[in-house]
């Protein structure tokens, strides 16, 4: 693997990660619920970043775009959080009118996560268990 590719991804998701924190922390100090706001905003700032790259990198950059990519979609926008991701793999299922993978995508994937969470918390609870 080209070492450039990586250090693109590794400095951006260094940046995203900051700014994930910082914007987390920001958001979280106002908010005086139990309500995960701070991680919902993430979650939809960094889905609306990632589309409004795509449809740049797309129309206006296609000679740039891998390693502009590499840097701000897969490093940033991928340390920002990965949820943006998620939600364009499901509009590019949607888009393309495989609506069965779209649902069992989006649904198997929040679902089974959760699931997953779950499971490894009940399996280090019974590992720890003195």
């Amino acid at each position: 693997m080209e070492l450039l590719p990586l250090m693109y991804v590794a400095i951006g998701g260094a940046f995203g990660s900051v700014m994930r924190f910082i914007i987390s922390s920001t958001i979280g100090k106002m908010n005086l619920t139990e309500f995960p706001l701070p991680v919902m905003i993430v979650n939809i700032t960094g889905s609306l970043l990632l589309g409004l790259w795509i449809g740049y990198m797309t129309t206006l950059l296609p000679e740039r775009a891998k390693d502009l990519h590499m840097l701000l979609a897969i490093g940033v926008l991928g340390g920002y959080t990965t949820f943006s991701t998620f939600s364009l793999e499901s509009y590019q299922l949607i888009e393309k009118g495989l609506w069965l993978q779209a649902g069992a995508y989006m649904a198997g994937s929040v679902v089974l996560s959760i699931a997953a969470l779950f499971a490894g918390l009940a399996l280090m609870r019974l590992l720890t268990a003195q």
